[in-house]
């Protein structure tokens, strides 16, 4: 990374990555020694593999490999509700549309009530329908309601079948795979470095399931990628002069339309800090939100602190995990150290 050398850390140029990002002196940007060697210590006793913390739009602190590319497990949900935001503005997508109108079913058919679903009750996990999913975690099985107890859009479920089927419909709509799409649409007007999708490499997969018609999309990301795209949202859908996410996309995306409890609001495949309430033993800033994923993936944006917290587990390594708490303890500790 090269470093910022304009003493405070305030050069305009400096406020986007380019070819990489530019570091700033942690204690120039207001942030205590004592408090991030607080933070590394807690990091080397969980399974904390990558931590970058991104202010202003320049790095003030960082530990491990930030080029390798983890699983990013459901984060993937939030890749795909961008997407969706730049085609529905194109008018390619139409939120109101129901599943009958599009010709979506199941393996084990779907009933008229669940075809009235609509795409819009299937981005903010509302749709009702509680048909077999891939790609679940435990969690997520856990979870789950009995089929048809729901009506579509009275109940909100954390539930793969609807981000699975939002997947085939996005294809269906747009002629286009969600991967090749990500690239040409995020990943290159952001200037990652190090996520491909090409003849040699492919950082993204389409993860089928005997139980549904409906698969999954895996991604693999680099930590310092997943921060561009989290300063992508922060900045409105911004990067540089040029808007890739419509600005009213990402203000919608992240508002609490769904109470989840203990764990903050549900939006537009994103989780959304409710009253503060988002992770175990920490008060969240109002209006932050993160992309999450299973194993203790998270892309944290506080707006209020303009600050970017990326964190990933390599959880290709069998039973590396940084649960919630842990995470929320870790995140206390990050917020601590900023107010010095």
């Amino acid at each position: 990374m090269r470093k910022d050398v304009s003493g405070e850390g305030q050069t305009a140029d400096a406020a986007w990555p380019h070819e990489d990002w530019s570091v700033v002196n942690p204690a120039d940007a207001g942030w205590s020694k004592d408090g991030l060697d607080r933070i590394w210590s807690y990091a080397d006793a969980i399974a904390t593999a990558t931590l970058m913390i991104v202010q202003g739009g320049r790095v003030v602190a960082s530990r491990g490999d930030l080029s390798h590319r983890y699983q990013c497990h459901s984060i993937r949900k939030s890749f795909l509700s961008a997407l969706i935001g730049i085609h529905e503005d194109e008018g390619t997508i139409d939120l109101s549309r129901s599943l009958a109108q599009l010709g979506i079913d199941d393996k084990d058919g779907l009933s008229e009530r669940e075809k009235a679903a609509t795409i819009y009750d299937l981005l903010t996990a509302r749709s009702g329908i509680f048909h077999p999913a891939g790609y679940e975690s435990a969690w997520m099985k856990s979870i789950k309601e009995p089929r048809h107890s729901h009506a579509p859009g009275t109940f909100w479920s954390y539930n793969n079948w609807d981000f699975n089927a939002l997947g085939t419909i996005f294809g269906t709509l747009t002629g286009a795979g969600i991967h090749d799409d990500f690239q040409a649409r995020i990943a290159r007007p952001l200037g990652m470095q190090d996520f491909r999708f090409d003849e040699e490499r492919r950082d993204g997969w389409i993860e089928p399931d005997d139980c549904s018609v409906h698969p999954a999309y895996p991604f693999r990301m680099s930590t310092r990628d997943l921060a561009r795209f989290g300063l992508m949202f922060l900045r409105q859908g911004r990067w540089g002069s040029r808007q890739v996410v419509p600005a009213n996309w990402v203000a919608t995306s992240v508002l609490p339309l769904s109470d989840a409890g203990p764990r903050g609001g549900y939006g537009y495949m994103w989780w959304v800090s409710r009253s503060g309430a988002g992770f175990p033993g920490v008060v969240l800033p109002d209006g932050s939100y993160s992309a999450q994923g299973v194993g203790g993936q998270y892309c944290l944006v506080i707006p209020s602190l303009d600050l970017v917290i990326v964190h990933r587990v390599n959880t290709d390594k069998k039973g590396e995990e940084v649960n919630r708490f842990a995470f929320g303890r870790l995140l206390r500790l990050i917020l601590d150290a900023r107010a010095g």
